[in-house]
Order: structure tokens, then C-alpha cells, then sequence
């Protein structure tokens, strides 16, 4: 099992990023607002999973060892798999994972292309006891039907679930709550 890596990224692409390790260039999977963060000839370390199969050896790299952790356990939900699992990962962040399993918000999951309301289900349910304590998330509000709201509109005008969550996470806490000045400030997220 390869645990992790360390080296030089070579290339960025559609399939993942290349990771130069002695001489070596691996082909690694990963999240997509990771992907948008690299550029080549910087030094990256990731937690990785090998996913091998008859036919493929793949391997999925993350930042944090809680995203690896999280991946596997998303593998382990009926019906879903590596590409899956990596694009949930794409979309929401570990807290935003448990935030909603334990909020019981399976709707929240439906968000990722390729998760209908089914597969939500499943993985709401079985990630309830297996995604650990849920210290300091009590305080913590469900997703609100505002941000499900801006999360569509942004969407709407052709940014991706990825960047739509990128911009909502850069608007001020203390921003105004109504939903046009938050998607005002949203856009300016996107003209920096």
C-alpha cells in the first residue's frame, strides 16, 4: 500500500496531477479544489489510497489524513466508488460532511454530480455512527435554504459546485444576511 507521497508536481490535468518522485512521475487523483490550487514545479505532499483492481491501479491523494479518512469511509457505502467518493470530497469539506450527517440533511449530498437522493440516504445513514464526535458541531447551524439558494445561483451562471462553495466559504461571517448582497459578495469572490 502506498500511504503517501512527496515530491514535485509536474503537471496538472483532467485525471488528476503528476507527481514527480525520483525520476518517477505518478498520476494521482485528486480533489478538484486541490487540482485548482497546484501549479507545477511546486512541493506537495499527500495521504494517499491504492485502488487496485483487475484492469486499474489508481491512487487518490489528499491533503489531511481526515480527508483520506473520510474517503474510505465513503468507499464503504454501498454504491459508491473511488470516483465517487473523490468528487463528494470535491464538493464538501470533512466538517461540511459531518455538519450534515449530523444535522441529518441527506439533501446535502445532492449536490454532487452523480448523488441522487437514494445514494444520499445511504451515506447519511451510514456514516451516522462512524463519523466520529460531533464536539463543537452542536452550536453549528444546518445548511441554510440561503446558501442552498446562492449555492444554485452561482451554479446558475456557470460556475461550478466547487466554486460556488469556494465563494459562500469567503464571504464574511458578519455580512448581511439577505440574499443579494451575499451574492453581490459572492461575485466579488470570483473577480479577485
Amino acid at each position: 500500500m502506498i500511504a503517501s507521497v512527496r515530491g514535485k508536481v509536474l503537471s496538472t490535468g483532467h485525471e488528476g496531477i503528476v507527481i514527480e518522485i525520483g525520476g518517477v512521475g505518478l498520476l494521482v487523483a485528486v480533489p478538484a479544489g486541490l487540482k485548482d490550487r497546484l501549479h507545477p514545479g511546486e512541493p506537495i505532499f499527500l495521504h494517499t489510497h491504492l485502488v487496485v483492481r483487475q484492469d486499474i491501479l489508481a491512487l487518490y491523494g489528499f491533503e489531511t489524513a481526515e480527508s483520506k479518512e473520510y474517503f474510505n469511509l465513503l468507499l464503504s457505502v454501498d454504491g459508491i466508488g473511488p470516483k465517487l467518493a473523490l468528487g463528494i470530497l470535491s464538493v464538501m469539506t470533512p466538517d461540511a460532511i459531518r455538519r450534515a450527517v449530523f444535522n441529518e440533511q441527506p439533501d446535502v449530498f445532492t449536490r454532487v454530480p452523480g448523488v441522487g437522493k437514494k445514494t444520499s440516504q445511504k451515506i447519511l445513514l451510514y456514516l451516522q455512527d462512524r463519523v466520529g464526535k460531533m464536539d463543537g458541531l452542536e452550536g453549528v447551524a444546518a445548511i441554510s435554504d440561503s446558501e442552498t439558494e446562492l449555492l444554485e445561483a452561482l451554479t446558475s451562471l456557470g460556475y461550478s459546485v466547487v466554486e460556488a462553495q469556494a465563494a459562500l466559504q469567503a464571504i464574511p461571517r458578519e455580512a448581511p444576511k439577505d440574499i443579494e448582497t451575499r451574492l453581490r459578495l459572492a461575485l466579488q469572490y470570483f473577480s479577485r
